[in-house]
């Protein structure tokens, strides 16, 4: 009886029906999980008459487990190399769409369209509010207002150059922070001192302030703390950015941790605008820009007339703070390690500012121009190992656009792998080999007209900031050759060096995963 009711069961047109029914989704969704870029692109394959290639990815997680690694634009250049996508490669994070191109045209065609004039707001970026300054405000008449401000005002060649005795003053303390932990510890750990006189640079450029961080009062610890905690929040990688349904969740403390950190910067840069504000009742309002004025003057001079209200000021100079310090500190420290690795490159440059400028006298910005080895040397760097390989911040497209012959949706986040392109050996001859001497034999721009290298991205959304980081650079680069020979530390008296670790781990920028220890011998007498 039993035998026979189970064939009426199996037989019965209904549970037939409902089979039909979970069959036909089964092989819809693996349909569309196995669309060609992932899950979120396969609403889309019917817009498009020509579909961009890409890896399908993880189920509903498509390329997650790229983005948690210590390296994804490597695993992306290998992965657009093998699928044949070097030209624009499509996948999926989640239920965000991306598309990403290792080819310097097709980048070119992304970065200078307007199309792609926004980027992507992470909900760290919002909650730390900045979405109200330069880096992630939305194309409008606001943002051009901001750029605007930056071109004319914060960062033009007048005010850059008035900063350079600031620039100096920070590199000398820095030689004689190296020269205090040689005779101390017998090495350095170079990372602490450029990164303590990058914040420094930073602060002064700014807010017109200074700290000691080998004695820390408690303002520069709480900086120090702001900072760190920032920086840490906007690298983290944050499964509500591509997986919406978790986002009232906060699996991760983001947004607590966001909000927390907002209500601190707002107290501790409200209180530098206020003593700026008070300091100028009794003299006037700040310099026209013929004298080197913090940036907090140049927003309170601009304030009635370009209308920033206080909360938009201090979203503004707040992202300055953590845009600014590591970039040059890491780049720095790149370059150190390559020297320290390559000891007749260093010897060369070395030669070079000893013609120049000499063993002793006070280095200028005026005297880069005349030390072309030194400024290869910086290019090769940044193309080796370019502190944003995937340029930092995204583009978003605001509209559907054809990028080649492809069509992308609007709202597709879209990425330039800059160390893909840097790396190839049909644009680079001997990508892999350390030779600024390329760099001597063909003039190669990296402000941005090049996407051979573009480490500062290119367009609309172009750093503000990458003359007066390059200046930095290259002042206190020739500060550091001048006043020292760096070697592996444990290389002198003959001692067996201490391998350079070249392992890179990409956070908000790419840093060096294990800290440059060095030894900083001596030079000038």
């Amino acid at each position: 009886m039993s035998l026979e009711l189970g064939f009426l069961v199996f037989r019965s047109p209904l549970l037939s029906f409902e089979a039909f029914l979970w069959a036909v989704l089964l092989v819809g969704t693996i349909a569309f999980w196995l669309s060609p870029g992932g899950i979120a692109w396969a609403r889309f394959r019917s817009k498009a008459s020509l579909a961009i290639p890409g890896p399908l990815g993880y189920p509903f997680l498509g390329l997650l487990t790229v983005f948690t690694g210590s390296t994804p634009h490597r695993a992306l250049a290998k992965l657009a190399e093998t699928l044949n996508a070097v030209k624009l490669m499509a996948f999926s994070v989640g239920f965000t769409r991306f598309i990403i191109s290792s080819d310097p045209e097709t980048a070119r065609e992304i970065l200078n369209n307007s199309a792609f004039a926004d980027r992507p707001v992470k909900e760290s970026a919002y909650e730390l509010l900045f979405h109200r300054a330069m880096g992630f405000a939305p194309y409008g008449d606001y943002w051009r207002n901001l750029r605007r401000i930056s071109a004319n005002h914060l960062f033009s060649p007048k005010r850059i150059a008035g900063f350079e005795g600031f620039r100096r003053q920070i590199g000398a303390k820095m030689v004689e922070d190296i020269k205090f932990s040689m005779e101390t510890r017998g090495e350095v750990l170079i990372k602490k001192v450029l990164h303590f006189g990058s914040l420094n640079n930073v602060m002064a450029t700014v807010f017109g302030k200074k700290y000691d961080f080998e004695n820390p009062d408690l303002a520069a610890l709480e900086l120090e703390e702001l900072v760190s905690e920032g920086y840490e929040l906007l690298g983290i990688f944050n499964w509500s950015d591509h997986f919406p349904l978790l986002g009232w969740l906060d699996l991760q403390g983001v947004r607590k941790r966001c909000r927390n950190l907002v209500s601190r910067v707002n107290v501790f840069v409200g209180k530098i605008i206020e003593e700026h504000a008070v300091k100028r009742i009794g003299v006037g309002p700040g310099d026209d820009g013929n004298n080197a004025g913090d940036f907090v003057d140049v927003l309170l001079d601009l304030e009635k007339h370009e209308k920033l209200n206080n909360s938009d000021m201090i979203a503004v100079l707040w992202e300055m703070v953590f845009r600014g310090t590591d970039t040059v500190a890491i780049l720095l420290e790149w370059i150190l390690a390559r020297l320290v690795l390559h000891p007749e490159i260093q010897a060369k440059a070395q030669a070079e500012i000893d013609a120049v400028v000499g063993r002793s006298k006070q280095v200028s910005d005026s005297d880069v121009q005349n030390l072309p080895y030194v400024q290869a040397i910086v290019k090769e760097t940044l193309r080796v190992h370019p502190p944003g390989p995937l340029l930092s911040w995204a583009r978003l497209a605001i509209h559907d656009v054809h990028v080649g012959d492809h069509l992308v949706p609007a709202g597709t986040t879209a990425m330039v792998n800059m160390w893909a392109i840097t790396h190839n050996e049909k644009v680079w001859s001997d990508p892999e080999k350390f030779r600024p001497e390329r760099f001597m034999e063909e003039e190669v721009s990296v402000m941005g007209s090049d996407l051979r290298l573009a480490p500062f991205g290119s367009g609309r959304r172009v750093c503000p900031g990458k003359a007066m980081g390059l200046a930095t650079v290259h002042l206190w680069l020739v500060q550091l050759l001048q006043g020292f020979k760096w070697v592996a530390a444990g290389e002198d008296a003959g001692v067996g060096g201490v391998a350079v670790d070249l392992t890179e781990h990409l956070k908000l920028s790419m840093e060096m995963k294990n800290p440059l220890v060095c030894k900083a011998m001596a030079r000038v007498c």
